[in-house]
């Protein structure tokens, strides 16, 4: 039988602003066998035969609870990374952690200071803290550390160095960024997102390993993941590496339980495959090298990536861009009056996207 219809009864109460917010946009899903996809700066190979495997072994048992503790892989990174067990808490996601750290370190009247562009769900988590967003421009591309560090106040709680940078792969250099984190206080944390870090293959060009940086700066904190260069898109598993106050309130900020059973599985056989991982990840820097001279030998500026991606700024030009790439069967990244992302994709894809964005420009 229907439900009875209650006069006058009231409405949940929600925030006012919700209907305000701008959503997080993802890269669409391709609908299409014959699209592709270089809109979410996914891994274009599907996991290595030995992590498929370990998530196989889960099949029978997706009645069961993973860990609570993810032991097993807690244990594994904490031997590669050389931290201590305490210093590293999993999520669902570099961004799981992401919405965790702004929940621990921000609230009402607090501010969250990021470069922009950037990563885009650091505005929303913050405005569901209930904090400020506090936007730095970009200069060059890539972060003004210096007027990063002139936005902090005593508001200032929280700021997120995204390096290397999305949308724009760029990346700033050690003595910059040692620098910086030297002129903010010490009760401001400090998240160094390296969701790409595994991109980073040159060493000449001198930038930095958070990790190394974390060590002794007890405000500072590094996020990876394992959804970008290891391909795990879809389980959501990511990992923070922070000194024992952070990690601490991130454990009790954090979903119990909020890391599968097959998530973890995937992760540590993928870190114990890591040398394969390497020649794919090596394969995709040579594609992002020839993807990024190709387009510049078609007048197209592009700045130097050290991630899975690309960036074009093309301002007003951007949704016919990203039409011309649609048309052609693959899918990019608009950023409204802004530029376009692209995902490295298998070099058949990249052929496709050059030879799309050649006649374009033409």
């Amino acid at each position: 039988m229907p439900d009875p219809v209650l006069p006058d009864s009231p409405l949940p109460l929600l925030r006012a602003d919700v209907s305000t917010l701008p959503a997080y946009v993802p890269g669409r899903a391709a609908r299409d066998e014959f699209v592709d996809k270089l809109s979410s700066n996914e891994n274009p190979y599907p996991p290595l035969p030995s992590v498929i495997a370990a998530v196989e072994t889960w099949l029978g048992r997706l009645n069961r609870y993973p860990d609570p503790s993810a032991a097993e892989l807690i244990a594994e990174l904490s031997g590669r990374l050389g931290v201590p067990a305490d210093h590293l808490v999993l999520g669902t996601g570099s961004v799981g952690i992401t919405q965790h750290l702004v929940a621990a370190a921000a609230g009402p009247g607090d501010e969250v200071v990021f470069a922009w562009r950037s990563f885009e769900a650091y505005p929303l988590l913050a405005w569901a803290a209930g904090a400020t967003s506090v936007q730095v421009p970009l200069r060059d591309e890539t972060h003004d550390l210096d007027a990063l560090a002139d936005a902090v106040t005593d508001r200032t709680r929280l700021i997120f160095v995204c390096n290397p940078n999305n949308p724009t792969g760029t990346a700033v250099r050690r003595a910059e960024l040692e620098r910086f984190l030297n002129r903010i206080p010490p009760h401001i944390l400090i998240v160094i997102d390296e969701a790409y870090r595994e991109f980073v293959v040159d060493a000449a060009e001198d930038i930095p390993d958070g990790i190394d940086l974390y060590r002794d700066r007890p405000n500072v904190a590094v996020l990876r993941t394992f959804s970008k260069a290891y391909g795990l898109a879809a389980l959501r598993v990511g990992y923070a590496v922070a000194h024992p106050r952070v990690t601490a309130a991130l454990r009790a900020c954090s979903v119990p339980l909020g890391v599968s059973g097959p998530a973890q599985a995937a992760a540590l056989a993928s870190l114990r495959a890591t040398e394969e991982l390497r020649e794919r990840v090596a394969d995709l820097v040579a594609e992002r090298d020839r993807v990024s001279a190709a387009l510049r030998a078609e007048g197209y500026e592009v700045p130097d990536s050290h991630a899975n991606f690309v960036w074009l700024r093309l301002g007003p030009r951007t949704a016919y861009f990203a039409d011309a790439c649609e048309a052609a069967g693959l899918m990019v990244r608009p950023f409204a009056e802004e530029g376009v992302r692209i995902t490295i994709g298998t070099p058949d894809a990249n052929d496709r996207l050059l030879k799309t964005a050649a006649h374009w420009n033409h």
